[in-house]
């Protein structure tokens, strides 16, 4: 076994509350080679060329949470994807008031996570987009209700997303 997989593992296994961002700060490699090397029971890859494709449907699920990590600071935006569209080189997302806004270059896309794993004892679902060079550009966590709940559709439609695997 790599000894970055061994790493990851041990870390996994003496810290399993850890968020994989913060695993890879921890053993100083890109988030992209961490994520790639935990188990997959955690964790799910696709290629980036399926990215439109997932923001499309993920735009038809409801509210979701997208979360932007800027030189440490968090940005999160509660609210459904807004539906896009291609132009100029860009997915366009033209949010209505709270919804994100903004243009994402498809391109730079170059690998896909669904993470399956606890979020701060919580179960959560993330999906997230990463650069050529293993850093991630912005995640996508399933919505929850008022009480906390995990919208159980939305668990199901994040599950039929492997299916892109295959095509």
């Amino acid at each position: 076994m790599p000894e970055l997989t061994t790493q990851v593992l041990n870390l996994l296994a003496t810290e399993p509350k850890l968020r994989p961002a913060d695993m890879a700060r921890r053993l100083s490699v890109p988030e992209w080679q961490l994520v790639s090397r935990l188990p997959s029971e955690l964790i799910f890859t696709l290629p980036g060329i399926h990215g439109q494709t997932i923001l499309e449907q993920v735009a038809e699920w409801g509210r979701v949470t997208t979360i932007m990590e800027v030189a440490g600071s968090v940005f999160e935006v509660k609210a459904s994807l807004p539906k896009g569209r291609v132009g100029y080189g860009y997915y366009n997302l033209f949010g209505e008031p709270g919804q994100l806004h903004g243009h994402l270059k498809l391109d730079a896309i170059a690998n896909i996570s669904l993470q399956s794993k606890p979020h701060r004892g919580n179960e959560a679902y993330a999906i997230v987009f990463y650069d050529t060079d293993g850093d991630c550009i912005f995640k996508i966590y399933l919505g929850r209700d008022e009480q906390g709940t995990l919208f159980p559709e939305q668990v199901v439609a994040f599950n039929a997303l492997k299916e892109l695997k295959n095509v």
